[in-house]
């Protein structure tokens, strides 16, 4: 029965054990991972998981605004919700979970040396592209988002889903500087939209050519299977904008789990992951674009252990990450307003509970975080939005809505597939990303 993915109903996953699967000293089963779609299951007393209790947190996790929910442990999927048969191939916006993927990108380049982390980015930068501030800041400040540059996370992201924007490098190195970098951490978009362009300035080639051949092709995610988005210049948006089907975010965040490692190849070096999953020392809680459990940071991930990591997109899509329990609890949807903000809280509490190899702590009830203003400048700056319309003092010098840089732009939405918008690919034909 290998290979047979459990059907999916609104209880949970019926799990069946792959056989030839060998429990290793530790009495649990593991499982390879997958390069198709079908990944092994198995049954979660064959992981140390009580499957009463496991069932009880995937009821409660399967509820209206999710689309998909996926547990594995040591590779194997142990239970799901039921949209999973449905949605999982359907390409879906990552948000800023497209961050996290931008860091994995990153630590490929690392690994092969072509980038190194503490260089300033005029380094890569074309001459003349930048005034000298701003190509002083390092490749580690993008990574940790102490760049130092001016926010507005709202108001930086916005034109990206008209895809108004001109051209995101431009507009990066065009955002007032408000702090020497390396000493405050501020949640930027463009920094790492500017990041995906020193990426690619390294490795000599377009971003999403390398991330396809370095990244995705071993983990057998096809360049027909996703969409990622450009701006009207044809650079690639690395703060949002990466529409994956849900099972291929799962195969990403199982890549973690394993410590970069796909059926014996080291995809993401080690030595990277190790720096990648250490909290900055500037945000206890972050690393390099990922999110991690620093000291106290446990709230973020109730009961979990102290290697937890998250890659974590608007509307939660995430995926919660475990490599010393081989743990990766994925889900994707749409957040409604008034959707309780204890959910991944209560999920993951009720997946603590389950666990009997090793037994974990119980974290108790949620407790509310003190949360920011969408008022605050932090979010709402009309600055930040007009310079995509090459106004205002945000703008970069020759910059504007039909050219940049004195090279003509694309018409918004003008490579856009059919029936990809915004959210997700919707269509059936032929040149829509997806794997339905």
């Amino acid at each position: 029965m290998a290979g047979i993915l459990a059907v999916v109903t609104a209880a949970a996953l019926t799990c069946i054990a792959a056989p030839g699967v060998e429990a290793t000293p530790d009495g649990l089963r593991h499982c390879e991972v997958s390069d198709g779609r079908q990944p092994e299951t198995a049954t979660a007393e064959e992981v140390g998981l009580d499957s009463a209790a496991l069932r009880r947190a995937i009821d409660f996790a399967s509820d209206p605004t999710r689309f998909t929910v996926q547990v594995f442990r040591n590779n194997c999927l142990i239970a799901g919700g039921p949209g999973n048969a449905r949605a999982g191939g359907v390409p879906w916006n990552l948000w800023s979970g497209t961050k996290s993927v931008v860091s994995m990108v990153a630590g490929i380049a690392v690994g092969e040396g072509v980038l190194r982390v503490d260089d300033p980015i005029g380094d890569y930068l074309p001459d003349g592209l930048g005034d000298a501030e701003h190509r002083a800041i390092t490749v580690r400040s993008l990574l940790t988002e102490t760049s130092g540059i001016e926010i507005a996370i709202a108001s930086e992201g916005i034109t990206g889903l008209a895809r108004l924007d001109p051209n995101v490098v431009a507009q990066a190195l065009a955002m007032p500087i408000q702090h020497p970098q390396g000493e405050t951490w501020q949640y930027s978009q463009r920094a790492v939209d500017l990041l995906v362009y020193v990426i690619q300035q390294a490795v000599g080639e377009d971003f999403q050519a390398y991330a396809q051949r370095n990244l995705f092709d071993p983990l057998g995610i096809r360049t027909t299977d996703y969409l990622w988005a450009r701006d009207r210049s044809g650079n690639t948006y690395g703060h949002a904008h990466l529409l994956i089907p849900p099972d291929d975010y799962a195969k990403l965040g199982l890549l973690l789990v394993n410590r970069g490692n796909w059926h014996g190849r080291q995809v993401i070096p080690t030595g990277y992951l190790t720096e990648a999953t250490t909290p900055n020392g500037v945000n206890p809680c972050y690393g390099f674009l990922i999110t991690v459990n620093g000291p106290d940071c446990d709230d973020l991930f109730p009961g979990l252990p102290a290697d937890a990591l998250q890659m974590a997109g608007m509307m939660r899509q995430d995926n919660f990450i475990v490599p010393s329990l081989g743990l990766l609890v994925s889900w994707t949807g749409v957040t409604v307003p008034g959707g309780a903000v204890s959910f991944p809280h209560d999920v993951l509490r009720g997946l603590t509970q389950a666990f009997r190899t090793p037994t974990l702590p119980d974290p108790g009830p949620y407790v509310q975080r003190p949360d920011a203003s969408i008022t605050d400048p932090m979010f709402l700056n009309p600055d930040a939005t007009m310079a995509a319309l090459g106004l205002g003092p945000m703008a970069y010098p020759g910059c504007g809505l039909l050219e940049c840089l004195g090279k003509p732009l694309y018409p918004p939405f003008g490579n856009w597939p059919p029936g990809c918008f915004i959210l997700g690919c919707a269509a059936v034909d032929p040149a829509t990303p997806g794997i339905r």
